[in-house]
């Protein structure tokens, strides 16, 4: 399959690009692999958390990659076939909606982390993470407040992990008519919450969360935090 073409980039684009400090940084202190994280789908009141874990080559640069956030759709797509030919190993790591409810957020976070670097298949000498958590615990972490705009790794890491849950939840959008994932995600906007109130949750929405406190429910089982399922009728 052709790698799909990358748009010209937007005026808005035209920052200051991620660049490697930090990894060329920890390849000096003779850490061979670094990997990069980000994650997305925390803020979601549907479908998986789900972390991505880039390693980024040192010989071979690729151009245009920014932070996910800052990226369409269509330009994240592009991106996504350059990034997973380009990178040295790359995975993401999901945590259902069933563990989130089960788990909490916190915990939730560190499983996830913990699939993406258990799928890179590679041993990882140092981590970079976005924003001023250690949610993954390696022995060498730097944490970087706007990682995602600052670090290349991280930058990929955003893009491979936002690609891969958007697209599983497009998926769901198929047999959810009415709550527009294919749009909003899963995250919170005026559709989604008219059809939380007119049809109920789904299968795939975290049920222990505050938000549905305010929900009429008909017999599907209500998760409190860490506990068992109740009815609310």
């Amino acid at each position: 399959m052709a790698t799909a073409t990358v748009p010209k980039l937007r005026q808005a684009l035209k920052v200051k690009p991620p660049g490697l400090n930090t990894e060329r940084d920890l390849w000096e202190q003779g850490h061979a692999t670094v990997v990069g994280i980000d994650e997305v789908g925390r803020g979601s009141w549907a479908g998986p958390l789900s972390i991505g874990a880039v390693v980024v080559p040192k010989d071979r640069r690729l151009y245009k990659l920014r932070d996910s956030k800052q990226l369409t759709e269509p330009e994240r797509e592009a991106l996504f076939d350059r990034i997973t030919d380009w990178s040295d190993a790359w995975s993401v790591g999901h945590v259902s909606h069933a563990e989130c409810d089960r788990l909490g957020m916190s915990a939730a976070q560190k499983l996830a982390a913990r699939r993406a670097i258990e799928g890179l298949g590679v041993g990882v000498d140092a981590v970079i993470l976005d924003g001023n958590w250690d949610f993954v615990g390696h022995p060498v972490t730097r944490k970087l407040i706007r990682g995602d705009a600052k670090c290349l790794s991280i930058a990929a890491a955003s893009i491979v992990a936002k690609v891969v849950r958007d697209r599983y939840m497009r998926s769901q959008a198929e047999l959810y008519p009415g709550f527009d994932f294919e749009f909003n995600k899963g995250y919170p906007c005026p559709r989604h919450k008219t059809a939380l109130q007119g049809y109920g949750p789904t299968a795939i929405h975290r049920r222990s969360w505050v938000f549905m406190d305010s929900l009429t429910w008909s017999g599907s089982p209500r998760l409190p935090p860490g506990g068992q399922a109740r009815l609310f009728r």
